[in-house]
């Protein structure tokens, strides 16, 4: 899609926008957030995952660590467990508790309270669970990294986040390449 094309798609759907409004009582901040989401779309939509920072290495950028999780995943509303928790919206914390398989992995039945994560570097916030239980977030502490990319046994590692999501290592291991300039 055309830039042209985007601008006047967005500009006719805030137009739209603006007369249901004055049709219908909608709160200013209703309102306020909705052009908030149709803006950022169209972003996301115009500038692609660049935009995101999901993908660092595409960008020609070296990795910054302090930014990414110690798995070097970056915490984003893509997360169903971040965006549930960031919401506190238990109806999406119990299908990210089902997605997850927390009953099966951690033996804990559903509690909203007790589902949730706001990543694995907060300071401010409590730890979830899955967070405790992370072994390459431990290896990672341990040894005093900000990110396991900067371990140099990162390849040969066969901690359980890596067995099963061998192809999320892959992209673990171009990052690490990148910040090593390798």
């Amino acid at each position: 899609m055309n830039i042209s094309v985007f601008s006047l798609n967005l500009i006719s759907y805030l137009s739209k926008l603006k007369k249901l409004v004055m049709k219908t009582e909608i709160k200013r901040r209703d309102f306020v957030t909705k052009c908030f989401k149709a803006g950022v779309t169209g972003c996301a939509l115009f500038y692609g995952n660049s935009m995101l920072a999901l993908d660092p290495v595409k960008q020609g950028q070296k990795p910054d660590l302090k930014s990414l999780t110690y798995c070097g995943y970056k915490c984003t509303m893509e997360c169903p467990l971040y965006k549930a928790t960031i919401e506190n919206n238990p109806e999406l914390k119990k299908k990210a508790f089902e997605e997850f398989k927390w009953k099966e992995k951690f033996n804990i039945d559903f509690d909203a309270d007790k589902v949730f994560c706001y990543g694995c570097k907060v300071k401010d916030k409590p730890l979830s669970v899955n967070v405790n239980a992370c072994t390459v977030r431990k290896c990672v502490t341990e040894k005093g990294y900000d990110c396991c990319i900067e371990c140099k046994g990162l390849a040969a590692c066969d901690k359980e986040l890596w067995k099963n999501f061998p192809q999320f290592k892959v992209k673990v291991l171009e990052m690490q390449k990148a910040y090593s300039g390798a």
